[in-house]
């Protein structure tokens, strides 16, 4: 059985095409240095986040920016979005994490941490909770109406490095740093199993009970949910797969999955590569290299088409697949040149089909007239055409003084002794195209009236309808339109009110001084516009409501890596490419005074 469905797979992927992207596909430049991104759940909508604090939302359909948040001072190192597309949450290397509108750009509520944040992830179900990794320091489970709680740990020597919501947030999984790997229920954070890998990221599928870590010894492991729920307490379950370079070794910057989660997509944390495997069999199926010296920043899939985006050097590269162009499927002789080739028009060849045509012609109107033995030559010259007939030993020369060609339709005209034949195709008349009930008769036959045929309803039933046309008959009163489940996946609920474009409106110039009514300056018109203008040029932003939070044994004094790892040379890149910082450094001084 598995083998024929490992064939149905094969055949339909042939048909079909690959799912995973195949080439580079253009940049988007934010005007900053990129550092992480996050697709929304259909993925119409891109958030980038930037060095400079700023989140760039961009429209992916359209490959344009449509919307920039001033969000953040520092740089901005996690996002990700709610389930319905309303809210996004953010963290940036000065340890606070917001809630933002999307809509209004504004801030909803800021969450001040002790120590840096590596992370922040929504729960798949529920926006009121979000998940927060802090640096050297175990989970955190926020709620937004309530206080926050630590993710518990199975031995307390040990502090939880990575955590993560499963597809539908039931459950939590964390990793500690001695390759312990904990599976907790949400929200009551009760430990349901507990097995040892190696320490690293962990990753969820969205789309299928599957998940991945990414562990130190360089070794992806994909684990089935199912199976890791069902096995033994003493028993660490065996991954699906392991996945590797085993040739140069790399170590793993960035692992996700596709959108449906047959694949998985690694980005090496050496340079700007990206492995592509198939979950299923966990054969290497495409590498894409990117720009030679660049180093990988982030890497992510879209959740529905077969398209990645890759951050490095402070850009985002997008990969897709080949389009080629089907030229064939509109003109089925249509030929694809590899370059020019002059034309050359064939007459001989046109010429013989029209000779060969009229001989055709000539001899079925012949034998149509019934003139006995008839032989026609006939001789096409530029201006005329000669008819040599002979019939009973009596030689006749007609001359046709013209033939000519319908410059649409199949039809040609010619004169023969002074009358005009037209020749045409043989058209066959088909009423049923008209009428599917028609019926050829080849001969009369005598029609016998119903009483009932020309009536609304067939109240003597003289016609006995098939099975199709009683079904079609029935009356059914709709009064509701349910998913089929089969059709359908569990994350496609509630999609009616999901936020997936934003309204761009577009930039208006100004009207020129002294514009008014019929081109006359109208001066108590343009004060009374500069006075209203001048109260509602900066209107006051909402305050966010602020939380401190405060961790136990937190690393106060720590750095985050990606501020301490980013070369001089970037940073003043960052700074021509993107806003000034000392702009905004001059602001918070300003703020403070």
């Amino acid at each position: 059985m598995m083998s024929r469905l490992g064939i149905y797979d094969r055949v339909a992927k042939e048909s079909f095409g690959q799912n995973y992207p195949e080439e580079f596909d253009g940049a988007l430049d934010c005007a900053s240095l990129a550092v992480t991104c996050a697709f929304n759940r259909r993925g119409t909508l891109l958030a980038v986040g930037c060095n400079d604090g700023r989140i760039v939302i961009w429209d992916f359909l359209t490959r344009g920016i449509a919307k920039v948040i001033s969000a953040h001072v520092h740089p901005v190192c996690s996002l990700s979005w709610s389930r319905g597309g309303y809210k996004l949450l953010s963290v940036s290397t000065d340890n606070n994490v917001c809630i933002w509108d999307v809509l209004s750009g504004e801030c909803d509520i800021k969450y001040r941490f002790p120590s840096p944040v590596m992370k922040v992830q929504f729960h798949p179900r529920n926006d009121k909770m979000f998940l927060v990794c802090p640096m050297r320091h175990p989970a955190v489970l926020v709620h937004v109406d309530a206080a926050h709680e630590i993710i518990p740990m199975d031995d307390e020597g040990d502090v939880s490095i990575v955590a993560s919501f499963d597809r539908r947030g039931d459950h939590i999984y964390t990793g500690n740093s001695r390759g312990k790997l904990l599976l907790l229920t949400c929200p009551d954070l009760k430990v349901r199993r507990t097995f040892r890998i190696g320490p690293g990221n962990i990753q969820c599928s969205c789309h299928q009970n599957f998940f991945l870590v990414n562990s130190a010894d360089r070794v992806i492991r994909v684990y089935d949910v199912r199976k890791v729920l069902k096995s033994g307490k003493d028993e660490d379950p065996e991954p699906t797969q392991k996945l590797q370079d085993l040739v140069n070794k790399t170590m793993w910057k960035k692992c996700c999955f596709s959108g449906d989660g047959e694949y998985i997509c690694a980005g090496s944390a050496r340079q700007h590569s990206l492995y592509i495997w198939e979950r299923s069999v966990g054969n290497l199926v495409k590498i894409l290299h990117g720009t030679k010296g660049e180093m990988l920043l982030d890497v992510v899939w879209h959740p529905v088409r077969p398209i990645m985006a890759s951050i490095s050097s402070g850009v985002v590269s997008v990969w897709s697949q080949n389009q080629v162009e089907n030229w064939s499927a509109f003109a089925p002789d249509f030929k694809e040149l590899d370059e020019n080739v002059e034309y050359e028009e064939r007459r001989v060849s046109l010429t013989r089909v029209m000779r060969t045509r009229v001989v055709e012609l000539s001899q079925e109107r012949g034998e149509e007239d019934g003139e006995g033995d008839v032989s026609i030559v006939a001789l096409l010259t530029a201006g005329e055409t000669t008819f040599n007939r002979q019939q009973s030993g009596e030689a006749a020369l007609l001359i046709c003084p013209d033939l000519k060609w319908h410059p649409v339709r199949p039809i040609m005209a010619s004169i023969s002794s002074g009358v005009v034949s037209v020749w045409s195709q043989n058209q066959v008349e088909n009423w049923s195209a008209f009428a599917p009930d028609f019926k050829e008769l080849d001969e009369n036959v005598e029609y016998e009236e119903r009483e009932s045929e020309f009536d609304q309803s067939d109240e003597d039933k003289s016609v006995e309808l098939s099975q199709e046309r009683r079904e079609e008959d029935v009356e059914v009163d709709v009064t509701c339109i349910d998913p089929v489940a089969a059709f359908c996946s569990s994350d496609e609920e509630d999609d009616s009110n999901a936020l997936l474009y934003l309204p761009i409106s577009p930039e208006i110039e100004e009207p020129e001084e002294g514009w008014g009514p019929e081109g006359a300056p109208n001066e108590d018109l343009s004060s009374k516009r500069s006075g209203d203008s001048k109260e509602n040029v900066s209107p006051k932003k909402k305050r966010p409501k602020t939380h401190d939070v405060s961790l136990e044994n937190a690393p106060i004094d720590e750095v985050h890596p990606l501020v301490s790892n980013r070369p001089k040379e970037k940073q003043a890149t960052g700074n021509k490419k993107g806003r000034n910082n000392s702009k905004g450094d001059n602001k918070k001084d300003r703020k403070k005074h």
